[in-house]
């Protein structure tokens, strides 16, 4: 939702930069991959600040790396798929690390993991159907926004267990709104 109505803005400025960096795309996703496991180290040693930090840093590099493929002509199926596969493993890493430090209960933490994968998983899906299916008040880009933001506060805070979650539980609500859209979005669409 929100990334479809930057998606133009931020791919002017990326598209800038991905343009002047020579490296592989596909380095630059597993970067991002590593940094966003970082961020869940961070928020397992209950280091709200740094984890929001990593978490914003992943995000550049997920932004460069599309950036960068798209503007030298070096898209590919592989690049696409790693780049998906990559953006799984990392919003798991960052949720288990929220849970480790104590911040959600184990339950709400396989909740946020289970609700943030069905998201992908539905759209996938759907566009295996051939059906474009990037609707929903919840895409990745939220979720992450509101992880960032929510960890920033609970840091302000002194830490707070109750805002972490918050955050926690209402990205999950969220998410699973958001796969319901997807879901009906798919049933108005299908020719069969």
């Amino acid at each position: 939702m929100l990334n479809d109505k930057l998606r133009p803005q931020t791919n002017k400025i990326t598209g800038k930069i991905g343009e002047k960096i020579e490296i592989d795309p596909n380095i630059v996703t597993i970067i991002g991959l590593f940094i966003s496991i970082f961020a869940g180290v961070m928020f397992a040693s209950s280091n709200l600040v740094a984890g929001a930090l990593f978490i914003i840093l992943s995000g550049f590099c997920d932004m460069i790396d599309g950036a960068i493929a798209r503007s030298q002509n070096r898209r590919t199926k592989f690049g696409g798929f790693l780049d998906s596969t990559c953006d799984r493993f990392a919003d798991a890493a960052i949720i288990i690390g929220i849970m480790y430090s104590g911040f959600v209960d184990p339950i709400l933490g396989a909740l946020a993991i289970h609700s943030s994968l069905t998201v992908s998983y539905v759209r996938s899906r759907a566009e295996q159907e051939g059906i474009k299916c990037s609707v929903g008040i919840a895409e990745r880009a939220e979720r992450l926004l509101l992880i960032v933001v929510g960890s920033l506060i609970a840091a302000i805070c002194g830490g707070s267990h109750t805002i972490m979650l918050f955050t926690i539980a209402l990205l999950t609500v969220l998410s699973y709104i958001t796969v319901f859209q997807r879901i009906y979005h798919v049933l108005m669409n299908l020719d069969d």
